[in-house]
């Protein structure tokens, strides 16, 4: 398929979802590798899906961060609408715990504490991803992570009510927030939540809680006190127990908070063979990354208060 005179796509997807699917392109005006996501099926899409799917493209537009995709194009193919992505070399995480296991506790909070630093960039502009889970964090070959999938991010209080039909609870029973199960409500500390149920998985190799039916996931997020990660250093329990908290209040005040807590952690980190290049090949990122941390910038968390 063709589409914009420019993106040629090859005719199975990488991948399919809520909204659609997404393929891997070639764009014949740059000479580059692209994602394209095409929206639902020709026919005129639904009204709601159609939302999101702008609204996705217009927070990727905002949201410029190392570890977030870069929106390079976005438009209409046949009554069709379409993203056009940087394209991401690498395995999801739930891949990576499907085929390793569970992960040392370096790679457990070096992953955690990359998406927790998209989130933090997320919620400055007051954008929540509402959906953090294995499936949408990628690990790259230079072993950066990239957080992928804003298609149910909420852009303010109001978008919840804006896009939640009736009886319809927008996420993944398994890493919802209490607040977001109940009430349909998501801020910062809920994406924190989300982040706690991955980080949990990822130590574990097991999700946090199961059930036979959604509604039966639903009740234990809410009720049901998560269970202890055992082997784990006590200070990475006690941050996984807080992230975990059932009240919003009693989870830590925002992004920054976590990444610095995860820090003393994500040290030493083994090699991932199979998953990751080789140590002699050169990354650039990693470079970059490497000296950009030797500046003495101070790494500002948010105002008071702005991540409650």
């Amino acid at each position: 398929m063709r589409i914009a005179d420019r993106y040629e796509l090859e005719e199975l997807p990488l991948g399919k979802g809520g909204m659609g699917a997404v393929h891997r392109g070639h764009d014949s005006h740059l000479d580059r590798t692209v994602a394209v996501k095409l929206l639902g099926l020709p026919g005129g899409p639904d009204d709601e899906l159609a939302s999101r799917f702008i609204r996705e493209a217009r927070i990727l537009a905002r949201l410029e961060h190392p570890g977030a995709p870069v929106l390079y194009d976005f438009g209409t193919h046949e009554r069709r609408l379409y993203q056009v992505m940087q394209f991401i070399d690498g395995i999801t995480v739930r891949d990576l715990l499907d085929e390793y296991g569970p992960l040392p506790v370096p790679w457990a909070t070096a992953i955690a504490a990359q998406a927790v630093a998209v989130l933090a960039a997320a919620h400055e502009l007051a954008i929540y991803h509402r959906d953090l889970k294995p499936t949408n964090l990628m690990l790259c070959p230079d072993g950066s992570v990239k957080v992928l999938d804003f298609g149910l991010a909420a852009l303010r209080e109001a978008d919840v009510a804006e896009f939640t039909r009736a009886g319809q609870t927008l996420g993944t029973p398994a890493y919802m927030a209490p607040e977001q199960i109940k009430r349909g409500a998501v801020r910062a500390r809920s994406d924190l939540y989300s982040l706690g149920c991955v980080l949990h998985e990822m130590l574990t190799g097991e999700q946090l809680f199961t059930g036979p039916t959604a509604y039966a996931v639903f009740e234990k997020q809410v009720k049901q006190p998560p269970p202890e990660v055992t082997g784990a250093p006590a200070e990475l329990a006690g941050l996984l127990a807080a992230l975990l908290a059932k009240d919003p209040a009693d989870r830590p005040a925002d992004a920054c908070v976590v990444f610095h807590a995860l820090q003393p952690f994500a040290v030493e980190l083994p090699m991932l063979p199979g998953f990751l290049a080789p140590p002699e090949v050169p990354s650039p990122g990693r470079m970059y990354a490497s000296v950009l941390g030797r500046t003495g910038a101070r790494l500002d968390c948010l105002p008071d208060g702005a991540g409650a």
